[in-house]
């Protein structure tokens, strides 16, 4: 029998994430594994009017990408497709469903060969933050429980979809009300912020300045990721300086960089270092001029989310924790920095301390402010 909850997901997602209206067009880009959401997306989505394009492109389709990085002429990988680009130039909302039958299949990939790919796609990813930002194109990030995303979560499926569901709140009579009322706690975290400048960052895994001088914090209460619940920004873009260790592994298309440490000089990651698969990091740090600057640096603000799980949706969301992503800033924030790249690395702030302009703002995982 259907889980009832995939449907009511599906009407939170063009309802209340997209606000989807008659006669917008969307893009569906999603995985043959979550035939289940789909047909309920795409059922929603076709009573309310809208125009629905279902896209199963090598970031989707099981194998396909893995096929392009490893086989792929260099003509191949900078091809950017036209039909791609008109879609992020002309919809009016993109909905992105992870539901992956491998989350490791690009380990035996060439790092450059995939820092090749993203660099050629940066002009699409800069179309598609633009319009974002200026609110002509909505858009939103969803997981489907699949048997890859249980097994790095070390959990059975039965397990894994529980703790997606409830992590969405879909058990919750209104799960649209629960975000509601979350985004307004977010709102008070950010009307403290607003007008600060020099962000101070101590703790056993960080020591780091910053500056968020003119920027703008953005809360997340489900309207561009589900589950949701985090603020960010991006900081000014040569203010960075500091050191910071993230114990997390950092994951990227699969392979594992694990203690990955950065140091930063004026905005620019300077050292990085990390015990395993330091490769990677550097190939993609080196990947384009703005991939060693920071984008973004976000508040995990959901303390319901209990356990790391691989799977950065729900990990950057972990009450207690900060990310910082290296590469494409948010111009909704401020953000200036360019990149094809935009990679989110999860510190523990369980032992640490965040200043505001010298005023007391975070300890031992949680804001202190009144």
């Amino acid at each position: 029998m259907p889980d009832h909850r995939i449907a009511k997901l599906a009407k939170v997602m063009i309802h209340y994430s997209l606000e989807i209206k008659p006669g917008h067009k969307i893009f569906l880009q999603t995985s043959p594994l979550a035939d289940e959401f789909n047909l309920a997306f795409y059922e929603e989505a076709i009573k309310t009017g809208a125009h629905v394009t279902i896209v199963m492109d090598e970031n989707m389709y099981p194998g396909a990408k893995e096929i392009l990085l490893k086989y792929g002429s260099n003509a191949q990988l900078d091809y950017v497709s036209p039909v791609r680009r008109l879609m992020y130039e002309t919809y009016d909302a993109r909905m992105y469903v992870e539901a992956e039958a491998n989350t490791r299949e690009l380990s035996g990939v060439d790092p450059k060969r995939i820092a090749r790919w993203r660099k050629a796609n940066a002009p699409l990813f800069k179309i598609f933050s633009d319009r974002v930002a200026k609110k002509s194109m909505n858009w939103c990030l969803t997981v489907y429980p699949a048997q890859a995303h249980a097994q790095e979560a070390n959990m059975s499926l039965e397990d894994y979809r529980e703790f997606v569901y409830a992590a969405g709140m879909l058990n919750e009579k209104d799960p649209v009300a629960f975000w509601k009322k979350e985004a307004q706690k977010q709102q008070e975290i950010i009307d403290w912020l607003k007008g600060h400048k020099q962000v101070t960052f101590k703790g056993e895994d960080i020591g780091l300045k910053l500056s968020i001088k003119g920027r703008k914090f953005i809360p997340c209460a489900g309207d561009q990721n589900f589950p949701d619940g985090e603020i960010f920004t991006s900081p000014v873009e040569d203010s960075v300086n500091g050191w910071v260790r993230f114990k997390y592994p950092a994951i990227f298309d699969g392979q594992e960089i694990e203690d990955i440490e950065l140091w930063f000089e004026n905005g620019k990651v300077v050292k990085e270092k990390a015990s395993k698969n330091q490769e990677l990091l550097t190939a993609q740090l080196n990947s384009d001029q703005g991939a060693r600057y920071l984008g973004e640096w976000g508040i995990g603000t959901n303390y319901g989310i209990k356990q790391f799980t691989k799977n950065i949706l729900f990990d950057e969301k972990l009450g207690g924790t900060i990310h910082l992503a290296v590469g494409l800033g948010f111009p909704e924030a401020g953000g200036k920095n360019e990149s094809g790249l935009h990679w989110d690395m999860l510190c523990d702030m369980a032992k640490a301390e965040i200043t505001v302009d010298g005023e007391p703002f975070y300890k031992n995982g949680k804001p202190t402010i009144k």
